[in-house]
């Protein structure tokens, strides 16, 4: 069998169904508008030997296109919402050649809390945000798993999308839910980038939302991301802390829960759920960063 997923489409109808299967390519049977209504939407793959993708995001609002734009990502040009009403959503992909770029071997979609759960901790990485942003029905994720175990070696985060061609550049990924959502700020993402080498994985991570944790984590001489990610809301200042640490395993991979259903099913899986509320302080959604090691 071809070793990585080469290429991606997405079918909107019947017609195209066909003319992709003729095509060789192979269908995830997940509706990605699953309990939404509208048009039964599918993500469709085709595996090779070259040629390998690296990055998968999402886009919901037109801000997020221009850095996948000026550093070559693949739009595939069909709305995963359509017919649904809600965000226009797109899918883009990338082939990368950093240093932080591994190979994608398999891809996947869940429709619920509990597949996502089990996903997280049987070594597969949780791209993109929401498929069904602001249509109801179920919560769509897409899930890839890598050529080779990645460890996540850095993070950052954003206020805006004006830097976004540069992360993207530098090998990081972004996290496609707004940690912001619904609390009137900016928009602002969590960022990662991701190594093979177990050594130079983070150990740590830690968000703080009072004054009391900010000086816990520096006294714990954690490494701060100085982007307030309640920027431009009434809320909490909410700041994203890390930290290498050899007495503890390296961390494989992370997310943002939105899902109000999501958070006990990750914990009962063994999944580090974050207890500060990205939103604090507003009466947005309540999200929730997690890590599993």
């Amino acid at each position: 069998m071809a070793k990585y997923i080469t290429e991606l489409k997405v079918s909107t109808n019947q017609s195209e169904e066909e003319e992709f299967s003729a095509e060789g390519f192979l269908k995830i049977n997940v509706n990605l508008n699953k309990g939404a209504g509208g048009n039964s939407i599918y993500l469709w793959y085709k595996r090779g030997d070259c040629g390998a993708i690296t990055r998968i995001q999402t886009t919901f609002i037109q801000g997020m296109d221009v850095g996948l734009i000026r550093e070559g990502y693949t739009k595939i040009a069909k709305n995963l919402n359509a017919g649904a009403g809600g965000d226009h959503i797109y899918l883009w992909y990338f082939r990368g050649s950093t240093d932080y770029d591994t190979a994608i071997a398999d891809i996947d979609v869940t429709a619920d809390a509990n597949a996502e759960a089990s996903k997280f901790t049987h070594g597969w990485e949780r791209v993109g945000g929401d498929l069904n942003r602001n249509v109801g029905g179920n919560w769509i994720h897409t899930w890839v798993k890598r050529e080779k175990q990645t460890y996540i070696c850095d993070v950052t985060a954003t206020n805006g999308f004006g830097i976004d061609a540069d992360n993207f550049k530098e090998g990081y990924i972004r996290m496609d839910e707004d940690v912001s959502r619904s609390a009137g700020g900016i928009y602002s993402f969590i960022w990662y980038r991701q190594t093979t080498d177990p050594k130079k994985g983070l150990h740590t991570l830690e968000i703080s939302t009072t004054d009391d944790e900010y000086q816990q984590y520096q006294q714990r001489k954690l490494t701060l991301v100085p982007v307030n990610l309640n920027e431009g809301t009434c809320g909490n200042k909410v700041y994203l802390w890390s930290k290498r640490d050899k007495c503890f395993d390296p961390i494989k991979a992370t997310a943002v829960l939105v899902n109000p259903g999501a958070k006990h099913p990750f914990q009962v899986a063994g999944v580090r759920v974050i207890k500060g509320n990205l939103n604090a302080g507003d009466e947005s959604f309540p999200e929730f960063l997690c890590y599993h090691t």
